[in-house]
Protein backbone atom coordinates (compact mmCIF):
# COMPACT_ATOMS: atom_id res chain seq x y z
CA UNK A 1 0.00 0.00 0.00
CA UNK A 2 2.65 2.34 0.75
CA UNK A 3 4.22 1.73 -2.67
CA UNK A 4 1.34 2.37 -4.30
CA UNK A 5 1.09 5.67 -2.29
CA UNK A 6 4.35 6.83 -3.38
CA UNK A 7 3.89 6.05 -7.22
CA UNK A 8 0.24 8.03 -7.03
CA UNK A 9 0.83 10.63 -4.86
CA UNK A 10 -0.17 13.06 -7.49
CA UNK A 11 -3.54 11.13 -8.57
CA UNK A 12 -3.93 11.35 -4.76
CA UNK A 13 -3.27 14.79 -4.41
CA UNK A 14 -5.39 15.51 -7.43
CA UNK A 15 -8.63 13.28 -5.48
CA UNK A 16 -8.00 15.65 -2.64
CA UNK A 17 -7.60 19.09 -4.32
CA UNK A 18 -10.83 17.66 -6.54
CA UNK A 19 -13.26 16.40 -3.29
CA UNK A 20 -12.46 19.14 -0.70
CA UNK A 21 -14.16 22.27 -2.28
CA UNK A 22 -17.21 19.88 -3.09
CA UNK A 23 -17.37 18.62 0.43
CA UNK A 24 -17.31 21.67 1.79
CA UNK A 25 -20.06 23.70 -0.14
CA UNK A 26 -22.31 20.84 0.72
CA UNK A 27 -21.72 20.52 4.57
CA UNK A 28 -21.97 24.47 4.53
CA UNK A 29 -25.50 23.89 2.78
CA UNK A 30 -26.61 20.93 4.53
CA UNK A 31 -25.97 23.39 7.75
CA UNK A 32 -27.44 26.37 7.06
CA UNK A 33 -30.76 24.31 5.99
CA UNK A 34 -30.08 22.32 9.75
CA UNK A 35 -30.11 19.37 7.69
CA UNK A 36 -28.29 16.89 10.31
CA UNK A 37 -28.53 13.80 8.49
CA UNK A 38 -27.22 14.90 5.17
CA UNK A 39 -24.35 16.89 7.05
CA UNK A 40 -23.10 13.32 8.95
CA UNK A 41 -23.45 11.62 5.90
CA UNK A 42 -21.59 14.22 3.49
CA UNK A 43 -19.26 14.32 6.73
CA UNK A 44 -18.09 10.65 6.64
CA UNK A 45 -19.04 9.17 3.35
CA UNK A 46 -16.13 10.11 0.87
CA UNK A 47 -17.16 9.38 -2.52
CA UNK A 48 -15.26 11.83 -4.83
CA UNK A 49 -17.18 14.71 -4.24
CA UNK A 50 -20.39 12.23 -5.78
CA UNK A 51 -22.80 12.64 -3.07
CA UNK A 52 -21.97 16.40 -2.43
CA UNK A 53 -21.85 17.31 -5.69
CA UNK A 54 -25.43 15.29 -6.00
CA UNK A 55 -26.24 17.12 -3.09
CA UNK A 56 -25.29 20.86 -4.38
CA UNK A 57 -27.16 20.42 -7.29
CA UNK A 58 -30.23 18.06 -6.67
CA UNK A 59 -30.96 17.44 -2.71
CA UNK A 60 -30.39 20.88 -1.57
CA UNK A 61 -32.87 22.87 -3.73
CA UNK A 62 -35.66 24.10 -2.01
CA UNK A 63 -38.79 23.36 -2.32
CA UNK A 64 -41.46 25.42 -4.08
CA UNK A 65 -44.09 26.55 -1.92
CA UNK A 66 -47.68 26.65 -3.14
Amino acid sequence: MAEFIEQNLWLISLAIAWSLPWKGVALWKAARRVQKWWFIALLVLNTLAVLPILYIFIFSKKKATS
